[in-house]
C-alpha cells in the first residue's frame, strides 16, 4: 500500500515547509528538533479547524519569543490556498481555518482509499512482539482472562494498521507446580473413566468437569495401566497430555473471540533448552548477576528465617527497589528468573516488546522492565522498547447484581459461556469502552440494550442506519455520487472534519499502545452521525434523501457512504463486525 497524504499529514508537511522557509530566510536557526510539533483539532471548535504548537515548541531553542515566531509562521501559512484564516491564540498557539474545498478533498480521499483509509507507515515495518492472555494452561478461558485478551488482540491489529509487523504471542506457563496439580486432577478423572467412584474432588485439585474428556481419552488409550501405579510412572505423561488438551481448549475458546496467536511459547521447553542458563551466563559476564544474600524481611523476622546465598540480578541498577533472586535455594528457577529468560528470547526476534498483564501482577513490572533493559541495552546499545500494559479485572453483573453461574468450570464463568450469551462483537467492543487500567462492570443487561448508553449498539446502529439508507435510496433510484459535493453545508462538513481525524488518531493510539482510543472515536463519530440524522427529523430538507433534488441526495449519500467506511475501518481494528441491519 502506498501511503496517501491525508489532510492532517498534508498540513504537517505545510508547517514543515513554512519552518524551512523561515530557516532559509534566517528567521529561524537550522537543526532544531521538531519531533514535538503537533497538528490537531483545537480543543474549542470555535477557534478553528486545526491548531499547531510549532511556535511554542521551537521558540525557546530558537532563542525567540513564541508569539513573534507564531507571527512569522502565520504569515507563511496564510499563503496556502486551503487556509482561509490563520490566527494566534494565547502565548503562541496557531489556529487555522480550512476552506470547504479541502474538506471535500478529504472526503474524496476516504472514498479513494476505502478500507485502507487510516493505515500508516509510521511503524516503518519494525517488529513488535505483543504477548497477551498467557493464562496458566489449567482450564478453559474465563472472564478474568477476557479483557486482557481483547486489549492485546486489538493492540496487535492497531500496530499493524500503523505500519508495524506484529508477533502475537502466548506464553504457556507449563513448568510450575500448578501443572503437576493439573496432572493429578486428570489422573483422578482417568480413574473415574475406568469406573472408579472417585467421590468429591479433594481440596487442592481442579474440580471442573472440563477434565473429564481428558481422563476418558487416557483411559481409552492406556486402559488400567496407571490406575494403581505410583505417581512417578504417570505424572510426566499425564502432565504432558493434560497441558496439550488445555492449550487446545484455550485456542478454541480464544477463537470464539476471533483471537488467534502466531506463537505459543512453552516455559517448560524454554527451561529444557537451557535458556535461563544462557541468560544467567550472559548477565554474569556483564556483572549484572552476583551471588549474595537477600535482606531479612521487613518487620518481625520469622523464627525459621536464615540468610541464604542466591544468584541475584542487579535490578536496582535499573530503577528497582532491591536486587532480585533468579534461583531458589534448591537451585530451581524463580518465576522471575524464568520470565527474564523468556523476555531475553523474545527480544532477539523483535524490535519492541509489549506485555498485557492483569493488574494483580503490578508488583513485578519494575523488575521485569529492569531485566529487559539489562539484557537488551548492554555494551552501549539502547535498550529495546518494552512496555507492560496492566488490565483491571471485570465484574460481571446482571440486573445490577453480581452474576454467577454454575458451569463445567467448577467455580468461574467461562469466556465461552459469555460469548454464547451476548456474542463476540458485544464482548470485544465492551472490553474497549474503558481504559484498561480502569475498573469495569460488564452488565449482561446493559451490553445488549438498544440505547445511546450502550456504545456497542450505538456504533453498530450508525453503520446499520447508513446501510439501510443506501438500500432505501437505491430502491428509489438514487445512488452516492462524487458530484455536487459543494452543496454540502457546514453541518455536513462537521462530519467530514471528524472523519478526517481518523488517520492521526490511529497513529497516536498506536504510539501510546491504547486501542481503546479507537472505540472512543467510533462512539463520537456515531454520535455525530446520529445527531445529523436527527436534524433531518425536524427539517426534511436536511435528510439524506431529498426526492426533489437528486444532486444533493447523491452528495449526501456519498458522505454517508464514507462515514460508513470509517466505521468499518475502525471496527476492523477492534475485531468487531460492522452489521448491515439491526
Amino acid at each position: 500500500m502506498t501511503e496517501a497524504k491525508t489532510l492532517y499529514a498534508a498540513f504537517s508537511g505545510h508547517i514543515a515547509a513554512a519552518l524551512d522557509a523561515l530557516e532559509a530566510a534566517g528567521t529561524l536557526p537550522g537543526g532544531l528538533n521538531r519531533a514535538a510539533i503537533t497538528v490537531e483539532p483545537p480543543r474549542d471548535p470555535s477557534h478553528g479547524d486545526l491548531a499547531t504548537n510549532a511556535a511554542m515548541v521551537l521558540a525557546k531553542p530558537a532563542g525567540t519569543n513564541p508569539r513573534a515566531l507564531a507571527e512569522a509562521l502565520v504569515a507563511e501559512l496564510g499563503k496556502l490556498p486551503a487556509v482561509t484564516s490563520a490566527e494566534i491564540a494565547g502565548p503562541g498557539f496557531i489556529n487555522l481555518r480550512i476552506a470547504p474545498d479541502a474538506w471535500i478533498a478529504e472526503l474524496r480521499a476516504i472514498a479513494a482509499q476505502a478500507a485502507d483509509y487510516g493505515r500508516s507507515h509510521i511503524g516503518g515495518g519494525t517488529t513488535v512482539n505483543v504477548e497477551y492472555v498467557s493464562a496458566n494452561p489449567t482450564g478453559p478461558m474465563h472472564m478474568g482472562h477476557c479483557r486482557g485478551a481483547v486489549v492485546g488482540d486489538a493492540l496487535a491489529s492497531l500496530l499493524e494498521w500503523a505500519g508495524h509487523k506484529v508477533i502475537r504471542e502466548y506464553y504457556v506457563n507449563d513448568a510450575g507446580g500448578q501443572v503437576d496439580v493439573l496432572a493429578r486432577s486428570v489422573q483422578l478423572r482417568y480413574r473415574e473413566a475406568l469406573g472408579e467412584d472417585i467421590g468429591a474432588i479433594p481440596e487442592g485439585l481442579y474440580p471442573g468437569d472440563y477434565l473429564v474428556p481428558v481422563g476418558e481419552a487416557l483411559a481409552a488409550e492406556f486402559g488400567d495401566k496407571f490406575a494403581s501405579a505410583p505417581e512417578s510412572e504417570w505424572l510426566a505423561l499425564f502432565r504432558t497430555r493434560a497441558i496439550a488438551a488445555m492449550v487446545e481448549q484455550i485456542k478454541a475458546d480464544l477463537k470464539l473471540l476471533g483471537i488467534e496467536h502466531d506463537l505459543f511459547s512453552s516455559e517448560a521447553e524454554l527451561q529444557a533448552a537451557g535458556k535461563p542458563d544462557e541468560a544467567e551466563k550472559w548477565l554474569r559476564a556483564h556483572d549484572l548477576v552476583y551471588d549474595g544474600q537477600l535482606e531479612a524481611p521487613k518487620g518481625k523476622t520469622p523464627e525459621d528465617w536464615e540468610p541464604v546465598e542466591l544468584p541475584l540480578f542487579r535490578s536496582t541498577k535499573f530503577g528497582d527497589d532491591q536486587d532480585r533472586p533468579i534461583k531458589k535455594s534448591d537451585g530451581s528457577w524463580t518465576y522471575f528468573g524464568a520470565d527474564m529468560a523468556y523476555h531475553f528470547q523474545k527480544a532477539q526476534g523483535a524490535d519492541a516488546l509489549v506485555d498485557i498483564w492483569g493488574a494483580d501482577h503490578a508488583g513485578t513490572v519494575k523488575r521485569i522492565k529492569a531485566a529487559v533493559a539489562a539484557l537488551t541495552g548492554a555494551e552501549g546499545r539502547a535498550p529495546k522498547p518494552f512496555e507492560v500494559k496492566l488490565v483491571q479485572m471485570v465484574q460481571l453483573l446482571k440486573g445490577g447484581e453480581p452474576f454467577k453461574m454454575s458451569k463445567r468450570s467448577g467455580n468461574f464463568v467461562t469466556l465461552a459461556d459469555v460469548v454464547e450469551m451476548v456474542g463476540k462483537d458485544v464482548v470485544r467492543f465492551t472490553m474497549l469502552t474503558r481504559k484498561p487500567e480502569a475498573q469495569m462492570d460488564f452488565d449482561f443487561d446493559k451490553v445488549v440494550e438498544a440505547s445511546k448508553d450502550n456504545p456497542v449498539f450505538y456504533v453498530q446502529y450508525a453503520h446499520a442506519r447508513i446501510r439501510s439508507t443506501l438500500r432505501k435510496a437505491a430502491g428509489e433510484g438514487f445512488a452516492p455520487a462524487d458530484q455536487g459535493l459543494d452543496l454540502l453545508g457546514e453541518e455536513e462538513l462537521e462530519l467530514v472534519k471528524l472523519a478526517a481525524q481518523f488517520p492521526r488518531l490511529v497513529e497516536a493510539a498506536a504510539a501510546a499502545r491504547e486501542p481503546h482510543r479507537i472505540a472512543f472515536y467510533l462512539y463520537d463519530l456515531a454520535g455525530a452521525f446520529h445527531a445529523y440524522w436527527n436534524i433531518g427529523n425536524d427539517r426534511p430538507e436536511k435528510r439524506f434523501i431529498v426526492a426533489q433534488n437528486e444532486t444533493l441526495t447523491s452528495a449526501r449519500l456519498y458522505l454517508a457512504s464514507q462515514i460508513g467506511q470509517l466505521i468499518r475501518n475502525g471496527l476492523s481494528i477492534l475485531g468487531v463486525e460492522a452489521v448491515e441491519e439491526m
